[in-house]
């Protein structure tokens, strides 16, 4: 596991819009998704809550893993590579109706753990 670099989190602070997730199924075909629930939990880990994800949900259960982009307000972007984690009860999951939107229900707290983190064809970690 990999922190994030202070420029990243700094960046994330000023992020725009929702975030883009992306993973892959057991065919090696890749799935893209915008996230717009998400959280920064610490300098190395963030949760999405899962309401619908469906073929996100499957890449993830295959051990995919994922890419989370973001972008910032003066279109800087960064991009995190992780391993995903699927809570389906604890302290985390209980915790996504105090931070996520009422009228979507949550089925999973998705935990991302930063591996890499890039800034375009950079690395940062």
């Amino acid at each position: 596991m990999s922190i994030l670099p202070e420029i990243v989190s700094e960046a994330w602070e000023q992020r725009e819009g929702p975030c883009v997730l992306g993973t892959v199924d057991s065919q090696q075909q890749p799935n893209i998704i915008y996230i717009g629930a998400i959280k920064k939990l610490t300098e190395s880990t963030f949760v999405i809550a899962d309401s619908a994800f469906h073929k996100t949900r499957a890449n993830i259960a295959n051990g995919s893993k994922g890419s989370l982009l973001f972008i910032t307000k003066e279109w800087k972007a960064y991009q995190i590579i992780c391993r995903i984690e699927t809570l389906t009860s604890g302290e985390l999951f209980d915790d996504l109706p105090n931070w996520v939107d009422p009228q979507y229900t949550s089925v999973a707290a998705v935990v991302l753990h930063v591996e890499e983190v890039f800034s375009g064809a950079e690395k940062l970690t």
